[in-house]
């Protein structure tokens, strides 16, 4: 069903939610998983720690990752680097929000969601 699955992440708990499930998506259907974080463009700082926090998240992980940072725009770059490797979703986490909030997807992932040819997944993180 997924061959290629993209999961955005900035380390933030949403976003770590998202990584579980791309993760068990990709283990169940067998497919290549691909973790991004976006940094402003050059912010050399904020790669490292990006690519730090890459391998954070995802050393434990029994399966096969491609660990990538890129610099720019930061809907537009996940869109991008999603085309570029055949994605075929996206999986983006959402803060849990409860009231009038609840379903405000946050300004990133709202416009990947808006903006992307590729199907998005949006996995809502733990209500405040």
């Amino acid at each position: 069903m997924f061959e290629t699955v993209v999961v955005a992440t900035d380390g933030s708990e949403p976003t770590e939610r998202a990584l579980e499930s791309a993760i068990d998506l990709a283990t169940r259907f067998e497919s290549s998983l691909h973790v991004v974080s976006v940094v402003a463009q050059g912010d050399h700082r904020a790669r490292a720690t990006a690519q730090s926090t890459l391998l954070a998240l995802t050393g434990d992980v029994d399966h096969p990752i491609t660990r990538a940072v890129r610099s720019g725009p930061t809907a537009e770059t996940i869109i991008e680097y999603a085309m570029t490797t055949a994605a075929d979703l996206i999986v983006m986490g959402v803060r849990g929000r409860d009231g009038p909030y609840e379903y405000n997807l946050g300004s990133v992932t709202e416009a990947v969601v808006a903006d992307s040819p590729i199907p998005v997944l949006t996995v809502r993180g733990r209500a405040n």
